[in-house]
C-alpha cells in the first residue's frame, strides 16, 4: 500500500520546527559567542554532566543524553578536558571504560554561561509563546519523540 502523501500543511509543520529550531539555536550561539563564551554544546555535555550522579556519566552516555548533535562527542569531551572543565576517570569494572566527570571549573563556567543562555532562549523561542503554547508544544514533542524512540 502507498503512503500517504504529505500535505502542504504538513510539509509547513515539518519545515517550520526544523527552521524555527534552527533560527533559536543559532540565536542563542550569537549571544553567547557575543559574551566571549564557548558554544552551546559545551553547556549541553557540562548540563548533562552536572545533572548526573556524583557529577559523571560513562563516555558512550553523554552522547545518548545531549540535546545537540550526538556526533563527536568524544572530541568534544577532549577539548572540555584541555580547558580542565571535565576529567577522565577510568571504569573499575571495565578496563576499556572511562567516565567524564564535571569539575568546579566546568560548573563555574556553566554558571556564568546560563544568564546569557536564558536570555537568548527567552528572546529567540519562549517569548514567542503564550504560556497555553508552550505546554502544547512540549505536550507535542515528548509524544513525538516517544514515538521515534
Amino acid at each position: 500500500m502507498a503512503a500517504k502523501k504529505l500535505t502542504d500543511a504538513e510539509l509547513g509543520a515539518w519545515a517550520g520546527t526544523i527552521r524555527a529550531v534552527r533560527q533559536a539555536l543559532e540565536g542563542v550561539e550569537a549571544a553567547l559567542k557575543a559574551r566571549g563564551l564557548p558554544p552551546l554544546a559545551w553547556y549541553d555535555v557540562l548540563i548533562e554532566l552536572r545533572r548526573a550522579p556524583e557529577g559523571r556519566l560513562r563516555l558512550n552516555e553523554v552522547g545518548g543524553r545531549v540535546l545537540l548533535s550526538k556526533s563527536n562527542v568524544s572530541r568534544l569531551i577532549d577539548r572540555l578536558e584541555t580547558q580542565r572543565l571535565v576529567t577522565r576517570e577510568a571504569c573499575a569494572d571495565d578496563a576499556r571504560g572511562a567516565f567524564a566527570v564535571i569539575t568546579p571549573a566546568g560548573r563555574a563556567l556553566m554558571r556564568s554561561m546560563w544568564p546569557v543562555y536564558h536570555d537568548a532562549l527567552r528572546a529567540c523561542f519562549l517569548d514567542h509563546l503564550d504560556d497555553r503554547e508552550t505546554a502544547r508544544l512540549a505536550k507535542l514533542m515528548r509524544r513525538i519523540a516517544a514515538a521515534n524512540r
